[in-house]
């Protein structure tokens, strides 16, 4: 029996995130590198890092809520966030542009896409992300942080020219350090109204 597009994607997250089950070991082995230098991308390479599946549905129902049509994503990985993105742009008939530092990251992530059904909807640019979404000049209606957190306020500042009334910034990991001093920053601008959510692991922002 030929299988839907939903259900293409819906089976590709599933053998993701059994995957994902795998990478503790992996994680505990990239943090420990910690006590002897400052960690980089490349030591989270074989590591998933994904949102919940939770954050991915309220994802998804947001772009078909709020009729999103261009998405932002910093931090590719493997493609779980992104494949919830594409179940809402196939909504929307959207489009999204995905960044990845890590090459082998990027390469297995359009194989996931492809896989899924949805490779047609995304752009998956390989590199720094400043300088991937550099002369990007289209609105962004929906912006997701979930890279490498130092450089979230270089990203926002890049992209901000792009924004609207209706664009969600939408920041993953905002309580880790760097996170935090992005959001203080952004918090002092009166024009943006930050909200928590997921216990402080998220905070959405938008324009007042």
């Amino acid at each position: 029996m030929e299988l839907t597009l939903e259900n293409q994607i819906n089976n590709t997250l599933i053998e993701l995130y059994n995957d994902s089950k795998k990478d503790q070991l992996k994680i505990i082995k990239s943090l420990a590198k910690s006590a002897f230098r400052k960690i980089q991308p490349k030591d989270f390479k074989d590591v998933y890092l994904s949102i919940s599946k939770k954050q991915g549905e309220d994802l998804s129902r947001y772009i078909i809520a709020n009729n999103s049509k261009n998405i932002i994503e910093f931090g590719t990985s493997f493609g779980i966030s992104t494949l919830f993105l594409a179940q809402g742009i196939r909504e929307t008939k959207g489009h999204i542009v995905t960044t990845e530092l890590i090459v082998s990251k990027a390469q297995k992530a359009i194989e996931n896409f492809k896989k899924a059904g949805v490779d047609h909807l995304i752009d998956v640019r390989i590199g720094d992300a400043l300088l991937t979404l550099k002369n990007y000049k289209e609105p962004i209606d929906l912006l997701l942080l979930d890279g490498w957190k130092d450089l979230y306020l270089p990203l926002f500042q890049l992209l901000e020219p792009n924004f609207h009334k209706n664009t969600l910034v939408y920041v993953d990991n905002a309580n880790m350090k760097d996170a935090q001093v992005f959001l203080k920053t952004i918090a002092k601008n009166p024009k943006y109204q930050i909200v928590p959510k997921y216990k402080g692991k998220v905070a959405c922002i938008s324009t007042i």
